[in-house]
């Protein structure tokens, strides 16, 4: 089941997660979520901790512009095989695909786009606050998608990838409904 790719903007998600430590030494996390299709970087949350409930209220804030996805490809980590993650993807009929413990080339595409989170923005800054931290991150995922051409597109950006696409999100019905 994790051969599954996706054929369309926004049918699968990846999603991982990232840490660094601020001027203070104190640790943070970052969340990361990434379309698969089109290399669009979804999400970049910034916080001291994520847990099971955080996760979902960002995947829930991304699928109310985007759409809920046909499937989500993460690792075991505990936040991803939490009840409430599995609660989230079962009333948004949402498949949860779990790549074999040890093995991230399984997930390719968000081990890439973490890469990229490490290398520009996460050791190019050194960041004192919370705040600080959340707004460049929201500052770099943005010019991730207008301004970074992926060989995988063409030389595209995302948002130059996506603009030949229909994204018009489908209505989404959940199951509990």
């Amino acid at each position: 089941m994790l051969a599954r790719k996706a054929t369309r903007p926004y049918e699968g998600w990846a999603l991982d997660f990232v840490s660094d430590r601020f001027a203070s030494s104190r640790r943070f996390r970052g969340l990361t979520l990434v379309d698969e299709f089109s290399k669009h970087g979804l999400a970049l949350e910034i916080a001291l901790t994520l847990p099971a409930p955080a996760v979902v209220a960002v995947l829930d804030e991304v699928a109310a512009v985007y759409g809920y996805p046909a499937f989500l490809r993460v690792d075991n980590g505990p936040e991803f095989a939490s009840l409430a993650l599995l609660d989230w993807a079962l009333t948004h009929n949402v498949q949860l695909l779990f790549i074999e413990p040890g093995k991230p080339t399984q997930n390719a595409i968000i081990e890439s786009f973490n890469s990229r989170v490490r290398l520009e923005f996460l050791n190019a800054n050194v960041f004192r606050s919370l705040s600080e931290a959340r707004g460049a991150a929201q500052l770099w995922l943005q010019s991730y998608n207008q301004d970074h051409p992926h060989s995988s597109l063409g030389m595209q950006t995302p948002e130059e990838f996506l603009a030949l696409y229909e994204t018009t999100p489908p209505p989404q019905l959940s199951v509990a409904s």
